[in-house]
């Protein structure tokens, strides 16, 4: 049995978290000792690193919990698990994909600053030199 300290310690994470994930009902199971301290057994481990790898991946708590709920109803809950992870791999893609243009962005961004230090173009980036109705096209 692991305590709440060396759980956090373990799997890298804040007592904070440990605590609140147990509170969230992630860990089932979950034992406490004669001063009602948390105590975590291998498997309640094991639930809290699939929490944490679900929160990782941007999954909220409350669709966490659902999760965890349908794990202990047992193998008749997988299709619905697999919908899960499905919708959350989804949602990762599309992040991916603007994150990519965010990228993109910054690095024309960058480059144009440098074209602005060596003079290749005029410092146009400064708001408070735009002419009114002159915006200048965004890079």
């Amino acid at each position: 049995m692991y305590t709440v300290k060396e759980v956090a310690k373990l799997l890298g994470l804040t007592e904070h978290t440990v605590r609140y994930y147990t509170d969230k009902g992630l860990v089932p199971n979950l034992k406490r000792d004669k001063n009602n301290n948390r105590l975590f057994s291998d498997e309640n481990i094991n639930f809290l690193i699939g929490a944490k790898n679900l929160k990782k991946c941007g999954m909220s708590v409350d669709d966490i919990k659902y999760y965890v709920d349908l794990c202990l109803e047992g193998d008749s809950t997988i299709q619905e698990r697999y919908e899960i992870i499905r919708k959350q791999k989804e949602a990762a893609l599309a992040q991916l994909e603007e994150a990519k243009l965010r990228a993109e962005f910054m690095i024309n961004k960058e480059k144009h600053y440098r074209d602005i230090m060596n003079q290749v173009i005029p410092d146009d980036t400064n708001p408070a030199k735009w002419q009114k109705n002159k915006m200048p096209i965004v890079h």
